[in-house]
């Protein structure tokens, strides 16, 4: 074993990743490459050409690097799993009139459990990412925090990693920016991977027909859910639409003519089958509700200190109160300012500068 010790690397066969197993390569870590299939696209019945971390091609890049490079690879088929439980609760979400986040759900309770689990059966000491955001440590406490790319930073999405999981994790690319990674993929003669596009599609979903892949799963939703009522906020019906699921909080397309000015989805009944549109106006909140939570770099919030907080990944953030009420597993979140489509679901995320102090599901706003 190598002196710097034993590293478990999760490789997709993307740019990220390989780099990430390269870079600990070359500093002298003992590297074993592992590879998830979370899904097999063949069966999801899209349109699209099989695309991402679960595509053959890309387990099959992933590969050839380890065996370019003299480490042991291995594939792990974490399929039944990831369906049980990722893919039933994004179907459940949107069946209870949320939007989900099934990436972010993956990333706390199945990715990082499975890997931890191979790398304690490997004697792997740490595992490592090609994610972009820092650990640190700080009085006993691990927590994520931004890389220095802001246009790749992933702190948001990390926001469910447990303190076991973050002391055993390691993220190479925190210090770097994409343009930086790229290049350095294209200095070790590998032009084809520098050139990969990036992937942002739902793994099981690689179409981005997240409404297709409802109606896949669950062949009797859209005949249950047909003929629902669009409504003002008055309650005044405005007309018919397809059914709730297939609907999201600040959506504007889709929504059918004869509207005299936009019309935006700013509401879900799930109970009554019954989408409430409104104005663009009509989006902004200044308070919500969050359950689900995660502390990292603090044990609990102060209600005394403002903080910034993400509703969505790329959001820049709003100023905001956050508090935790006595005998309440709910923090709610008051905003300095208006915020735009907080959509119940999705994950809210809180900061203190440039840290990950909180995490958790949007209940409602």
């Amino acid at each position: 074993m190598s002196k710097k010790g034993r590293v478990l690397v999760a490789m997709s066969g993307g740019i990220d990743s390989t780099v990430t197993a390269m870079m600990l390569h070359e500093q002298g870590y003992e590297i074993v490459g592992i590879t998830m299939k979370t899904w097999d696209y063949a069966s999801s019945g899209g349109s699209s050409k099989e695309t991402g971390c679960c595509s053959l091609d890309s387990i099959n890049d992933a590969r050839q690097i380890a065996v370019e490079k003299g480490f042991h690879h291995f594939i792990v088929d974490i399929r039944e799993e990831f369906g049980d439980y990722v893919i039933d609760n994004f179907v459940e979400e949107y069946i209870a009139g949320r939007t989900p986040n099934p990436c972010i759900l993956c990333n706390t309770h199945i990715k990082w459990s499975s890997l931890l689990k191979r790398a304690d059966a490997m004697d792997c000491e740490f595992i490592a990412t090609g994610h972009y955001a820092r650990i640190k440590h700080e009085q006993d406490r691990y927590f994520i925090s931004k890389g220095v790319d802001p246009r790749k930073d992933q702190s948001y999405v990390l926001w469910g990693l447990s303190q076991e999981c973050m002391a055993r994790t390691m993220f190479p690319l925190a210090n770097y920016t994409k343009e930086e990674i790229r290049k350095m993929a294209l200095d070790w003669g590998y032009e084809a991977l520098s050139l990969k596009p990036e992937s942002y599609e739902i793994c099981f979903v690689p179409d981005n027909d997240y409404r297709g892949f409802l109606k896949r799963r669950v062949p009797e939703l859209e005949n249950s859910v047909k003929g629902g009522t669009f409504v003002n906020s008055q309650g005044e019906i405005l007309g018919s639409h397809d059914g709730y699921p297939f609907y999201t909080i600040g959506q504007r397309k889709g929504l059918g003519g004869g509207f005299k000015t936009p019309k935006y989805v700013t509401n879900i009944i799930p109970e009554t089958n019954t989408i409430v549109l409104g104005e663009a106006d009509d989006l902004l909140k200044n308070a919500m509700q969050v359950g689900q939570i995660n502390f990292q770099k603090h044990e609990t919030i102060s209600p005394d200190q403002d903080y910034v907080t993400m509703v969505r990944y790329n959001d820049r953030g709003t100023l905001s109160r956050v508090s935790l009420p006595e005998n309440h597993d709910q923090l709610e979140v008051s905003f300095l300012a208006n915020v735009r489509g907080i959509a119940p679901g999705q994950s809210a995320v809180i900061y203190e500068n440039e840290d990950v102090v909180a995490g958790g599901i949007i209940l409602r706003s």
